[in-house]
């Protein structure tokens, strides 16, 4: 049996959570079976039971609205992705810039076709600032993908009772697997030269962010938030790969105003590697993750596997990652509508992210037992062997 992934993101060229997902299961799945990844880039790397081929683009000459060029990139790259044969028992889709990849394959071809969720687009409506008629293409797309996949694999319970109530689909094809944490390379470390390097103190207590400037990450919320914070918290915002240049816009002017009012503040616009991230992860007091919308987290997972306290929303998937007063604390969102981003409110929620960063920073003891709980909730429930292997099974479920 052989699985063919059709992805935007793979090492080297990784920013979400996605991409994470990808490189972890292709790579232990490869112990288990033969995997071909198709890419987005210029990959090209052959390891024993995995091939790993990216997919360019010539985009030079197009004169479309430049916030199409991205869905008409991938729909390109999609295609291109078929013009090579296909020998696989069936095709793994993840995220909706493989899912015309995958339609394609699947009636072209004729092998089954598996996707994972990992955002649903009707609940990520700020793309729009991003696509802007693309954004009702990506939506469809991804309507009609889930449609006709054979299975839906969902990284959470709460990402399943989305698809049932969003989408008219067989509940029996709806899988969850959550996503996993590989627990060798995701431990604390100590690595107080790799703070300095970048503008932290180490010896200053200080909450991170990590993620992309994106309004599901809810960045923005948490640079509000820090009006509020108890004098003497540094605040690290790994934050890079911004949406759009507005958004860009408005975190600078946002950190510019409260950088203003108080010190400590360190913006890293970068997504860090690997290494230097654990170091920043480990180091941490208190990790916040202020998504407004979260299938699953995976930066949560990361956090606690090297034993950091993590304050969240709770949203989503996240409510199954971290478990409130054991790994971390949960903050409510005031929801009235089913659009997080449209029924937020912003004040309030700053305040809330706020107290809850400062009831674990002024207790050490609390933060350490959460922290070691945190890693013991990834190592019992979290690794990437036991996802691989769940993965498979439902594989030989549907491939001749």
């Amino acid at each position: 049996m052989k699985t063919l992934f059709l992805t935007n993101e793979y090492p080297p060229h990784i920013y979400g959570g996605a991409g994470v997902h990808v490189e972890y299961l292709s790579k232990e799945l490869a112990k288990l079976m033969e995997v071909e990844v198709r890419c987005f880039g210029d990959q090209d790397d052959t390891q024993p039971n995995l091939r790993v081929m990216g997919t360019g683009l010539q985009n030079g000459d197009w004169t479309c609205p430049t916030h199409l060029k991205s869905v008409f990139g991938a729909l390109q790259r999609c295609l291109d992705f078929n013009t090579k044969a296909i020998d696989a028992s069936l095709v793994h889709l993840h995220t909706w810039y493989s899912h015309f990849g995958g339609i394609l394959a699947k009636l072209n071809y004729g092998v089954p076709m598996v996707l994972t969720v990992h955002s649903l687009e009707p609940l990520r409506p700020w793309k729009r600032e991003q696509l802007g008629g693309g954004y009702d293409f990506t939506v469809w797309l991804e309507a009609t993908a889930l449609k006709m996949a054979d299975a839906v694999i969902a990284v959470s319970e709460e990402t399943k009772v989305d698809l049932l109530r969003l989408f008219d689909l067989d509940p029996h094809k709806i899988h969850v697997i959550h996503n996993g944490i590989d627990l060798d390379e995701y431990h604390r470390i100590e690595a107080p030269e790799i703070l300095q390097k970048h503008g932290v103190d180490p010896t200053k207590p200080y909450v991170l962010f990590v993620g992309r400037i994106t309004r599901q990450k809810g960045i923005i919320h948490l640079v509000r938030a820090i009006q509020h914070l108890d004098p003497g918290i540094q605040v690290v915002l790994c934050a890079g790969a911004p949406d759009t240049p507005e958004i860009k816009a408005e975190m600078e002017a946002a950190v510019a105003a409260v950088s203003a009012q108080r010190p400590g503040i360190v913006w890293i616009q970068a997504m860090l590697p690997v290494q230097e991230k654990i170091a920043m992860y480990s180091h941490a007091a208190v990790f916040c993750c202020p998504s407004i919308y979260e299938p699953f987290g995976i930066i949560n997972l990361e956090a606690m596997a090297c034993e950091t306290a993590v304050v969240a929303s709770a949203v989503g998937g996240i409510k199954e990652v971290v478990v409130q007063g054991e790994t971390g604390l949960l903050i409510p969102l005031e929801q009235q509508t089913e659009s997080p981003f449209e029924a937020l409110h912003p004040e309030q929620y700053a305040r809330d992210l706020a107290d809850g960063i400062n009831a674990l920073m002024r207790d050490e003891p609390k933060r350490r037992a959460m922290a070691l709980a945190g890693r013991q909730r990834a190592v019992e429930h979290f690794s990437w062997k036991s996802i691989a292997r769940k993965t498979m099974a439902l594989y030989k479920t549907l491939a001749g």
